[in-house]
């Protein structure tokens, strides 16, 4: 049974400027969240711009459709041998290749974050407040670092 009574606690101006308080956001988060906004959109779109040209033929395939099947049940070294796929970022080499461009759309979505925070730097230093420069510094060279390759989990 739910009651139809409200608690006077919550009604008049501080459960207003409480409310208002909550929904205001800083200008960080929203600088973030609008570049995060259209990245994401970005890769979106080149994810489905790059599968289109691949399934239409537009671009051509490193890999043959017709050959994927008996491929993917291949242990990788094979599947890399018969394929002539490249390992790391050597996929850059092959991007006009209609199987290799949607990795554009990918790293598109896998780098948003990193433009994101460098965006926060100026901000964070015009107002004096080092630890979040150096934050964001130091996230930033963490998914560079990963994205490198040169550290592997035992590979």
């Amino acid at each position: 049974m739910t009651s139809d009574r409200r608690d006077p606690a919550l009604d008049g101006p501080a459960a207003e400027q409480s409310t208002e308080q909550s929904t205001e956001q800083s200008t960080e988060q929203l600088r973030y969240a609008s570049l995060l906004d259209w990245g994401t959109r970005i890769g979106l779109l080149v994810l489905v711009a790059s599968f289109a040209a691949y399934v239409t033929g537009l671009l051509e395939s490193q890999v043959p459709l017709q050959r994927l099947p008996e491929l993917w049940s291949l242990p990788v070294a094979r599947y890399l041998e018969q394929t002539q796929m490249p390992t790391g970022w050597g996929w850059l080499a092959l991007v006009f290749k209609g199987d290799v461009v949607g990795l554009v759309g990918i790293a598109i979505l896998a780098g948003c974050s990193v433009l994101c925070l460098l965006a926060l730097v100026p901000l964070y230093a015009r107002r004096g407040d080092k630890a979040y420069v150096w934050l964001c510094l130091a996230e930033v060279a963490v998914v560079l670092l990963a994205a490198s390759g040169l550290i592997s989990g035992g590979h």
